[in-house]
C-alpha cells in the first residue's frame, strides 16, 4: 500500500532532478553553450519570450555565441536582455547578429560559480526533502486510518528514505560533475 504512495512521488522527484539540470545548464563553464542564453527572456512585441523562440543561437567557435534574430527589429531588445542578465557578458551588435565572446574564467569567478552551483544543488535537495515529508505524512495518515499496520508504517519510512537517499546521491553526482566542468581550465 505504501509502495504506491512512494512510487507516485517518483515523478515529482524526477522533476526536481530535471529542474536542477536545467538550472545548471545556465551556469557558465569554460566553453560556450547555447543553454547559457536560450532561456533568457526577451521583450518581443510586448510579451516576454525565451531567446531561443525569437532567434537562432549558434556556437561558431569554442568561446563565441552568435545570436541571429528572426526579426532584425528585436536586436535591441535581445541586447538589452543580455546586458541586464547576470551572465556578465558584453554583447557585440553589428546590426545583423549579436556576438558574445566568452572570456576565460579567472579563479575568483570560478569559485563564485561553484557557490551558485552549490546553492542550486541545495535547493534541489530541499525540494526532495519536501516530497519526502509529503509521502511520510500520507503514510502516517494511512496507518492512522487503519490502512496499514504500525510495522508497515516504519517499513514504509525505511523504503522512503532509501528512495530519497538515491535521489540525493543523483543530485550530488550532477553537482560534482558540473563543479568539475567549472573548475577545469
Amino acid at each position: 500500500m505504501y509502495q504506491e504512495i512512494i512510487g507516485g512521488k517518483k515523478d515529482d522527484l524526477e522533476k526536481s532532478l530535471e529542474h536542477l539540470k536545467s538550472e545548471l545548464s545556465q551556469i557558465r563553464t569554460g566553453r560556450a553553450s547555447t543553454a547559457l542564453v536560450e532561456g533568457l527572456m526577451v521583450d518581443y512585441y510586448g510579451a516576454k519570450s525565451p531567446l531561443n523562440q525569437v532567434a537562432n543561437i549558434t556556437i561558431p567557435e569554442p568561446r563565441t555565441i552568435t545570436i541571429t534574430p528572426w526579426n532584425k527589429d528585436t536586436l535591441v531588445n535581445i541586447e538589452k536582455a543580455l546586458r541586464e542578465s547576470q551572465l556578465n557578458l558584453n554583447p557585440n551588435n553589428d546590426g545583423e547578429v549579436i556576438r558574445l565572446n566568452l572570456p576565460q574564467l579567472n579563479e575568483e569567478r570560478r569559485k563564485e560559480l561553484v557557490k551558485i552551483l552549490n546553492q542550486k544543488a541545495e535547493d534541489a535537495k530541499i525540494s526532495i526533502r519536501g516530497h519526502r515529508e509529503d509521502v511520510w505524512e500520507e503514510i502516517q495518515k494511512l496507518e492512522k486510518d487503519g490502512g496499514i499496520s504500525e510495522d508497515d508504517k516504519f517499513k514504509g519510512k525505511d523504503d522512503l528514505q532509501e528512495v530519497i537517499n538515491e535521489y540525493n546521491k543523483k543530485v550530488e553526482e550532477i553537482r560534482s560533475k558540473k563543479e568539475e566542468e567549472i573548475m577545469t581550465v
